[in-house]
């Protein structure tokens, strides 16, 4: 099945977030489509000049967050709560899920529940328009990166999850490329803001080395 076609597990898709923040949005995508074009990630996550720092995390923030979605779902008939009990990347990493608010206490739950709840505390972010305005101009809270880090710490367990336990599977499906460079693109734009500790990135390091050194 290809990324780009639902097929059987359409169900599983949510409908892709648009941009915040109107018009300048809109424009700051289509930076990012323009420079994402010419194929080097590398330019394609610069602030570009002139640009508010804030407004070029929460359109990248929603990017991110539909590109995980259409990977993910093309595993939901393979990662299921009988192959995935836990959410896991590797024998040495767990993932339990808190979201500081309806859940305060990390509980353990299957890799598919973990991708479930994730994906509709990350909506609930991106849809407060208290953190993520709309508005062009409207202010972004105090807190705003630290919400974005926290977005993006957890992202990043869904392609760890991906990378250690569905690999093969995405090597059969033939979308391996498309993975490896959506990953590399979360990375570089990861590594040029200071999104995500060193610690937390520890599942894939072998991996991330391989794209950063380079450069």
């Amino acid at each position: 099945m290809s990324l780009f076609g639902l097929g059987r597990n359409q169900r599983t898709f949510r409908p892709k977030k648009s941009a915040p923040s109107g018009s300048k949005g809109a424009q700051l995508r289509k930076h990012i489509d323009a420079t994402l074009g010419s194929g080097n990630l590398r330019e394609a996550v610069k602030l570009p000049t002139g640009e508010d720092l804030n407004e070029w995390l929460a359109v990248n923030t929603v990017d991110f967050f539909n590109q995980v979605n259409l990977l993910y779902g093309t595993l939901t008939e393979f990662c299921t709560n009988e192959n995935c009990p836990t959410m896991t990347a590797g024998p040495k990493y767990e993932y339990r899920w808190a979201d500081g608010e309806k859940i305060k206490k990390p509980i353990e739950v299957s890799a598919p529940r973990y991708v479930e709840l994730l994906m509709d505390w990350i909506e609930g972010q991106l849809d407060n328009e208290s953190i993520f305005p709309q508005k062009l101009g409207a202010p972004f809270p105090p807190n705003f990166k630290d919400v974005v880090k926290t977005i993006f710490k957890r992202l990043f367990r869904v392609y760890a999850h991906i990378y250690h336990s569905h690999f093969q599977k995405i090597v059969s499906l033939k979308e391996e490329a498309h993975l490896n460079t959506c990953f590399k693109h979360f990375i570089l734009f990861t590594c040029e803001f200071v999104l995500i500790d060193r610690k937390e990135l520890a599942p894939l390091q072998e991996l991330i080395d391989s794209i950063i050194v380079p450069y």
